[in-house]
């Protein structure tokens, strides 16, 4: 009664975690010069940045690896992807139309009315900045100076860390956000008014 000794099925089940935990960084290491190069040849077709590209890439692998596994052809499956990702950019560069500025916004000093709805438009905002809970009403009214103040010059004569003021804008914006539409009700799709 000798029992087989076990020695070989030990060292291969230790020896393959590090080989597929290895596979990963080999894989991206291998991808990264052919994913640079691709992204700047199709990122100016794409209308985005190559960094995006790249990146929009490597997220797509990293979800693939997550799911499916690597692929079968990496650097097949890495110029589909580039070209995929670049057309979706195309696509969404020609569906993105600027935003028209209102009328009302201008500051067309030869047109009385105009004039006026644009000064009703910004006491109804100062009012409502007014109106914002804690420090929402210094700091938004500190940027809505007419001087055009930086970030550094807001955290100064509020005595705040200039890192803390874009989070802070932030939710002030929401806050005021919220307010205003309580009172002004939006118009529904078509036109309709609620």
């Amino acid at each position: 009664m000798t029992r087989p000794a076990p020695a070989a099925a030990p060292p291969a089940a230790s020896a393959a975690p590090s080989a597929a935990a290895s596979y990963p960084h080999d894989l991206f290491r291998t991808l990264r010069p052919l994913l640079a190069a691709e992204a700047v040849a199709e990122a100016a077709s794409g209308g985005v940045e190559p960094g995006d590209l790249e990146q929009a890439v490597w997220l797509r692998l990293l979800e693939l690896l997550d799911g499916s596994g690597p692929p079968a052809d990496p650097a097949g499956w890495l110029l589909h992807a580039v070209r995929t990702e670049a057309s979706l950019a195309r696509r969404a560069t020609r569906r993105e139309l600027p935003y028209p500025c209102p009328p009302a916004a201008t500051t067309d000093t030869a047109c009385p009315e105009r004039a006026a709805l644009s000064a009703e438009r910004r006491r109804v905002l100062r009012a409502a900045v007014g109106r914002l809970p804690g420090r929402c009403a210094r700091l938004l009214d500190a940027m809505l100076e007419p001087g055009d103040p930086t970030y550094r010059e807001i955290a100064g004569k509020l005595g705040m860390s200039q890192g803390s003021l874009g989070p802070m804008r932030s939710r002030c914006l929401g806050c005021l956000r919220r307010m205003l539409a309580a009172e002004v009700a939006a118009p529904e799709p078509r036109g309709r008014e609620r």
